[in-house]
């Protein structure tokens, strides 16, 4: 009686969960029985035999090599080998004297023409996987050109199910979201950003933290930004999944990575460090601790010496913002005033003008594909040059959308004001890096002299102001009386104003607040 091994084979783990490998194994233990062959031992591999390089596969054959057993037996060819490689392994083995048996084939592998049978059915096996893996691409690029992402969802979205597309996980959606801010903010290191993303909570599928590796893939996916790039070839496709983050934010990220943007990576996370200069020499202010206070110093030696507490920076910010105070009565009366010029003016103009953009972005597309197919450029540049252009139409069609929903809700001003009426307080008990970004957002000019401290709103937080004063005298004495004197343009200006990147980021900032003191409460 001879000694075989068996060898059974899936192409997934999934299929090895099943009943394949059992029905295998059965089989050839039936034909073992039937013409008295012993099996000492199998060997069960749950990898395609589309590609060469099976691990068990590879440890079978050198154990026959060594003459550890007569021979094997095998379920059928096509569970063999379907690459020609790993079938001119098989053949070497019957040339060298070794049995190959196939369960479910009556072929004589050591005969001529069984041999000849045997390499038939082989060819065929590799044709059949050849023309599965087109198939298989041509799917896969068809759902890709639909905007749908075939392949599993990245960390912060979730899988729905074959022909659905991805959907921002509530939970890990939010604090992937604040890893690519802090990152664009230039503060942290990819090292730093993998602690803070274990002290925020962000976990893998798994439950593990992220490594290091992990984080800067996820920072380089522009899937985020709803583009979609495939890793192994470098195509790109438009996705109509929910982006994100947006298109401005990952281009920083990218940069930052790049080392064309300076990372801002300090010991010591002052509130202020870098947004307040020397106005005798126009250098940073640079914080120090002593004594339990902060400082801010100018170190240049021939310069008057310039030193502030970080309480009296504070103090002159939140003056600053105090500025503007509205009535519940005057937000009524200006959201009344915005709804009846909204209805006017229903911004046609914005919408044609980003349609006509859209359009030559088209048209810019078109002309990179015909400068591949006339092998103007390689394909690699392509890719790039592609990414770049969807990553554009992404944010175009943000715009376009914004343009076509929220420059017509009156409500939408109405919170922008809101928003800026509670900024001051809001300031006040914010925690230190939000802080920081309402000082970067809505202030201005920030210079040190001696002991006093000077700065001014930002561009767009003045342009509120002025169009809330309409001639009574500023915004802190702006009645409802007087909201009826609002000209177009100091509407439009309002309403563009809401719609500004800036409005966008202060009602992060403030939803975040939101959220930390909903969970205070509870």
């Amino acid at each position: 009686m001879s000694k075989c091994f068996g060898y059974v084979r899936v192409s997934t783990v999934k299929q090895g969960e099943g009943v394949s490998l059992d029905a295998q194994r059965e089989a050839i233990e039936h034909f073992a029985a039937r013409n008295g062959i012993t099996i000492v031992k199998w060997f069960v591999e749950k990898e395609t035999a589309a590609k060469s390089g099976r691990p068990v596969f590879n440890d079978m054959i050198r154990l026959l090599k060594r003459r550890s057993a007569d021979g094997v037996v095998m379920h059928k060819i096509d569970r063999s080998a379907r690459n020609f490689a790993d079938w001119a392994k098989i053949g070497d083995l019957s040339d060298a004297g070794i049995d190959v048996h196939f369960a479910t084939e009556s072929l004589d592998f050591r005969s001529r023409g069984g041999r000849l049978s045997a390499d038939i059915q082989a060819v065929i096996a590799a044709d059949y996987i050849r023309n599965l893996r087109e198939e298989t691409i041509k799917g896969l690029t068809g759902r890709l050109k639909q905007g749908l992402y075939p392949f599993k969802a990245p960390l912060g979205y979730l899988n729905n199910g074959g022909g659905q597309l991805k959907t921002i996980d509530p939970v890990r959606g939010p604090l992937v979201k604040r890893a690519f801010e802090l990152y664009a903010a230039g503060r942290y290191s990819l090292r730093t950003l993998s602690a803070e993303t274990i002290r925020l909570g962000l976990r893998n599928e798994h439950g593990r933290p992220l490594s290091k590796g992990t984080v800067e893939k996820m920072l380089s996916n522009p899937f985020y930004a709803g583009v979609m790039r495939i890793r192994r070839t470098g195509a790109t496709y438009r996705g109509n999944h929910e982006p994100l983050i947006s298109v401005a934010t990952f281009e920083g990220v990218q940069a930052i990575k790049a080392g064309k943007v300076h990372k801002k990576v300090t010991r010591h996370s002052h509130t202020y460090r870098g947004l307040f200069r020397c106005q005798g020499c126009f250098q940073s202010m640079i914080p120090e601790l002593q004594k339990g206070h902060i400082y801010y110093r100018c170190q240049q030696a021939d310069c008057p010496t310039n030193c502030v507490r970080e309480e009296v920076l504070e103090d002159a910010v939140a003056i600053m913002l105090s500025q503007t105070t509205l009535t519940a009565e005057t937000l009524d009366a200006i959201t009344a005033a915005v709804e009846k010029w909204i209805s006017k003016h229903p911004h046609i103009a914005d919408i044609r003008a980003i349609t006509l953009q859209l359009s030559q972005l088209e048209g810019r597309l078109d002309q990179l594909t015909d400068a591949l197919i006339d092998r103007l450029i390689d394909k690699e540049t392509f890719n790039r040059r592609k990414e770049v252009l969807l990553l554009e139409q992404a944010e175009l069609e943000k715009r376009c959308a914004d343009a076509c929903r929220d420059k017509a809700s009156p409500q939408m001003v109405r919170r922008f004001l809101e928003r800026i009426k509670n900024l001051a307080e809001h300031y006040i008990f914010a925690p230190s890096d939000e802080k920081r970004e309402i000082v970067q957002i809505a202030t201005s000019n920030r210079m040190v002299w001696n002991k006093s401290v000077y700065l001014e709103p930002s561009n767009w937080l003045k342009e509120t102001q002025e169009a809330l004063a309409v001639s009574c005298g500023g915004p802190s004495r702006l009645s409802s009386r007087r909201v009826p004197q609002l000209v177009n343009e100091q509407v439009a200006a309002l309403v563009d104003l809401a719609n500004s990147d800036e409005s966008a980021r202060l009602e992060e900032i403030a939803v975040r607040a939101e959220k930390r003191l909903g969970r205070a409460v509870c």
